[in-house]
């Protein structure tokens, strides 16, 4: 009789690790996702209880998103040199005390500063969840998954966003949208510190300061232009300066980037056709899909008269929906090919778009909610699944946390202009009105422009992205 015991108990727990990894890597970017979008219905509540401006108002979403944006391909490259497991803790460890300290904030500032410190933490941690993912299982097809479940996860942490937040402030109040972050990351935490194994895939160094500091200033400065055009327009002062200041100092990381011996974005880097495509088309599958779900919630409420709670849960299929396209990827990507499936899942959601695009004030939930937004939703999480594992497998062992940076910071920046542009774009067809019809067409114009803009990415997509072969399962 043979003993297999031993054997049994040897391979037992790195299986059980590898699953802890990425049940944490999936929570902890959910709930860096969730953060973007919880906090939008509750910022009426918000503005009641600290009495906030309107324009204070703006910044709890704009503090976060910035400090996002500008900070994570430092996070990515520490999570490289100082460990992904050390990031991912010091990470979660800022984002929950930061939630902490925004749910019980008795100020407007320090609602604001604890968003700003949300943001930091999440672009620490958000790069090491995905680095943790590709370290912990080997490329092919169950790495496919494994993205495709973080993909998922996190595509679910945005789509329920609303819903969340609007349960949470209609049952509780404004504060428990930040303050659930609490009991979720301290558990978070305590596994991640027994369960993970630490790694490091970099030699242990002195990260780039110089550059760390000028591409953390360039984003923040370029992110901060955007958020301005709402308020201020694109021409004024207040755009155009951090605009232009911000791409200046890119300008200049990129010149020190090529003359610094250990820089924090090797240049070579983007010389991989797999690792550049795919953060272009990142980007612009951020900038056209990433505002749909503030025009539909914002339709719903202000022309359908939705309540906050009723809003989301009548955007429940589409978060289905976009849930279901992103575990369905790798299965499909091992058919048919990553950039075959990304072009199909673009070609799915700009006809979701420009079946939106077709809506109407006095529109029934059926035909200008539910199915546009299923479809909208089923082609992004089809088509992001395919662009973050082309992204990641175009990468060098050492340089896996920054790629994986990158494609977060692609998809946040290009949310961020998108979310810009389309709102002037809405506003300016509005023309100030606030009645239901100039509403909705306002609005159709800005679902035609994402169906525009995901068409062009279509096109770039067919002659940048390389064509990998199956996968075999």
């Amino acid at each position: 009789m043979v003993d297999v015991s031993t054997p049994t108990r040897r391979n037992a727990r790195p299986r059980t690790r590898t699953w802890a990894v990425v049940l944490a890597a999936c929570v902890g970017q959910f709930l860096v996702v969730l953060d973007v979008s919880v906090v939008n219905v509750a910022l009426p509540s918000m503005r009641t209880d600290l009495a906030l401006s309107a324009a204070g108002l703006q910044w709890v979403l704009n503090a976060y998103s910035i400090a996002f944006a500008g900070f994570m391909l430092l996070g990515g490259r520490a999570a490289d040199i100082y460990g992904r497991k050390r990031m991912f803790l010091v990470g979660l460890g800022l984002f929950t005390a930061a939630s902490l300290g925004g749910g019980l904030a008795q100020e407007g500032w320090q609602l604001l500063a604890a968003r700003a410190a949300q943001g930091l933490g999440a672009a620490v941690l958000a790069p090491a969840t995905l680095t943790l993912l590709t370290a912990a299982v080997p490329e092919g097809p169950a790495r496919t998954k494994a993205i495709g479940t973080w993909m998922a996860v996190g595509a679910g942490g945005g789509a329920a966003g609303g819903l969340i937040g609007g349960a949470l402030t209609d049952a509780l109040s404004w504060r428990w949208v930040l303050l659930i972050n609490v009991p979720v990351g301290v558990l978070v935490l305590t596994g991640a510190a027994i369960w993970l194994a630490e790694g490091r895939t970099a030699e242990r160094s002195r990260i780039d300061f110089p550059g760390a500091l000028l591409v953390t200033a360039g984003l923040a400065s370029v992110s901060y232009g955007i958020v301005q055009t709402e308020e201020s327009g694109w021409t004024a002062a207040a755009t155009l300066l951090p605009l232009l200041g911000g791409l200046a100092l890119l300008a200049l990381f990129v010149l020190v980037e090529a003359r610094t011996a250990k820089p924090l974005m090797p240049l070579r880097v983007l010389g991989a056709r797999a690792v550049a495509s795919a953060n272009v088309a990142m980007f612009v599958m951020g900038s056209a899909t990433f505002s749909m779900w503030y025009f539909m919630t914002v339709y719903a409420q202000n022309v359908q008269g939705y309540t906050a709670l009723e809003a989301g849960l009548a955007l429940m299929p589409t978060s289905v929906a976009v849930v279901v396209g992103s575990t369905c990827a790798p299965r499909l990507m091992a058919r048919v090919g990553a950039k075959n499936l990304a072009l199909v899942g673009t070609v799915v959601a700009a006809a979701g778009f420009g079946w939106q695009s077709t809506m109407t004030a006095d529109g029934s939930y059926l035909t200008t909610v539910c199915l546009p937004g299923v479809l909208m939703m089923a082609g992004t999480g089809l088509a992001a699944t395919p662009l973050a594992s082309l992204a990641t497998s175009g990468a060098a062992p050492g340089e896996a946390g920054l790629v994986s940076g990158l494609v977060n910071t692609s998809r946040t920046m290009g949310g961020a202009l998108g979310l810009a542009v389309l709102s002037t774009v809405a506003a300016a067809r509005t023309g100030g009105s606030e009645g239901p019809a100039e509403l909705t067409a306002g609005y159709a114009l800005a679902f035609r422009t994402s169906g525009s803009v995901l068409l062009a990415g279509l096109l770039l997509m067919v002659f940048w992205l390389p064509r990998h072969r199956p996968a075999r399962p």
